[in-house]
């Protein structure tokens, strides 16, 4: 059995504590693509000891954003709950959309993935329950049949780039844009497609392309 992870002294758990609150803030306005000296520097912090706490910036990421994970579960399972499954599949897709319209950071994490990140049972979870979401919706004969889980990558990046050309302009068109593709979702708009649709590991290789 793993032993349990020994507490922080606190002036190392006050430390982290700012590590992971100026990172949140950063990269909020920023993106993620923030140095991590800056980082470092508005904590009020060495470079080594962002390193000591965070080896590489994925494990910095998870920490800022294992709230995010969470709030996407919660946002999923009330959407399961919503009794029409097509309104409970737009409501999963705005909730997601706002929280990338209110956080660049987030706005950036959802079109890419970054190296040594690995899947927390937060994001597992999240998996399991957006597949309900999409399963659901199909068999309710709402969502287009040929419509699939990696199909709602589409709808992050795309959401994600619209996102960053606007906000300094019209940061609610975003939700213009969704409105667009949802419609095309709909099992009434469907036409044949000219492309299969994306294999997991195939998606896997463009989010992690997406970061190099």
């Amino acid at each position: 059995m793993p032993h349990p992870a020994k507490p922080l002294r606190r002036d190392a758990q006050r430390n982290r504590d700012q590590l992971v609150q100026a990172a949140r803030q950063l990269f909020a306005v920023h993106g993620l693509g923030v140095a991590l000296d800056e980082i470092a520097r508005a904590a009020g912090v060495s470079i080594g000891t962002l390193y000591n706490h965070f080896p590489n910036r994925a494990d910095l990421v998870d920490a800022v954003f294992v709230d995010r994970a969470e709030t996407v579960v919660r946002f999923a399972e009330h959407a399961l709950s919503i009794p029409d499954p097509w309104a409970g599949f737009v409501h999963f897709l705005e909730r997601v959309c706002e929280l990338q319209a209110a956080d660049r950071g987030y706005n950036d994490l959802v079109s890419r993935r970054l190296p040594q990140a690995t899947p927390t049972e937060g994001h597992l979870r999240g998996y399991e329950l957006m597949k309900q979401i999409v399963e659901r919706a199909r068999q309710g004969g709402a969502l287009r049949a040929d419509f699939t889980l990696e199909d709602m990558a589409f709808v992050t990046w795309g959401t994600a780039r619209t996102v960053e050309a606007t906000a300094g302009v019209r940061p609610e068109v975003w939700r213009r844009h969704l409105a667009m593709m949802l419609d095309g979702m709909r099992a009434s708009a469907a036409h044949p497609l000219p492309e299969p649709p994306m294999r997991p590991e195939e998606l896997a290789r463009v989010m992690g392309a997406a970061c190099d």
